[in-house]
């Protein structure tokens, strides 16, 4: 399944399969590395199906390793082949791969910069019903603080695509934070350029930038729309990269519109809003507001109730423009 193999004329192959949802675009993205690069090889911290990774055993199977629910020894296994000139892409849940096998991760991975690619499928609050040890709104955090790291939290499943093949430039880890068994809208073109470290502007405006990442890109785009109908300028940034995070484009924003608001699936602290609002501390102080959970392990629900009950909505970004355009 090739990045030009087309479904009647118009949408490649992978996009059918991946039926809008992130982690099976990953999945998928893994067969097609593996397919130009010989040294790729898939780690399964219990996700085969998780992943939709069945085609990818079929087709090869000496090149992936079931390690089971086992994320510290999965992580010690990628490092370990990275060391060979193996090219190890490790596909986990995002609340236990992060946290579970942290030593390994630090000290295997990231300090011995290891080129191995991390995909986090269930990141944020998509298990929400299974409680807070399900919950992965700490990953970004952890990752932002490790050296040599890569993170990167694709808006929707056609970013995914273009993400995951994107890591075959990069010669340290990589963190791909993914969705979970539900579709995601799209907000992204199918062949829309991506550059790691390059936030993507959805929207123009010259009133005030909505800077979202992930699942969070969508209601924002919703709030420019409907700030529109009152003359409102609202600019849009994706966010896909959390680090290395795009100076350039933060900094001009800021410039330019005099106002930022941060929205993402995360924690307050330590994730986007924390990327961006170091910078702007540093660099040029401008108003800001949070769109992000609370310091407080999240309650237990149907995911879009939970994402309600904190304000992960648009609602909540029109409320934070409104308050520092007031």
């Amino acid at each position: 399944m090739n990045d030009e193999h087309t479904n009647h004329g118009q949408n490649p192959e992978w996009e059918q399969f991946a039926q809008d949802q992130s982690r099976l675009a990953f999945g998928l993205a893994v067969g097609e590395l593996a397919r130009r690069d010989a040294s790729v090889v898939a780690i399964s911290a219990d996700t085969i199906d998780l992943f939709g990774l069945r085609g990818f055993l079929e087709a090869n199977p000496e090149r992936l390793i079931e390690a089971g629910i086992a994320e510290q020894s999965a992580m010690g296994m990628a490092s370990g082949l990275a060391t060979t000139g193996m090219r190890p892409i490790l596909c986990g849940y995002a609340p236990f791969i992060t946290t579970r096998s942290l030593e390994q991760l630090r000290n295997d991975v990231a300090y011995a910069n290891q080129r191995v690619v991390i995909g986090a499928a269930c990141g944020g609050i998509v298990l929400a019903m299974a409680g807070g040890t399900h919950h992965a709104v700490e990953d970004l955090a952890i990752m932002r603080a490790m050296p040599n790291m890569t993170v990167i939290v694709p808006a929707d499943a056609r970013q995914t695509w273009h993400a995951a093949l994107a890591t075959a430039q990069l010669d340290g880890p990589c963190y791909i934070r993914l969705g979970g068994k539900f579709a995601e809208p799209n907000v992204t073109a199918i062949a829309a350029d991506f550059q790691i470290g390059k936030a993507e502007q959805l929207r123009p405006g010259g009133d005030i930038t909505v800077i979202a990442t992930g699942c969070m890109v969508a209601p924002a785009l919703a709030t420019a729309a409907a700030l529109a109908g009152s003359g409102i300028g609202v600019r849009v940034l994706n966010m896909h990269t959390i680090k290395p995070l795009d100076r350039d484009a933060v900094l001009r924003a800021a410039a330019e519109t005099g106002a930022i608001v941060t929205a993402e699936e995360h924690r307050a602290s330590g994730g986007l809003g924390g990327a961006v609002a170091e910078l702007l501390a540093q660099e040029q102080p401008t108003p800001m507001r949070l769109v992000a959970l609370p310091d407080e392990f999240a309650i237990v629900g149907p995911t879009a109730k939970v994402r309600e009950h904190y304000g992960l909505s648009e609602a909540s970004i029109t409320k934070a423009c409104q308050a520092l355009l007031d």
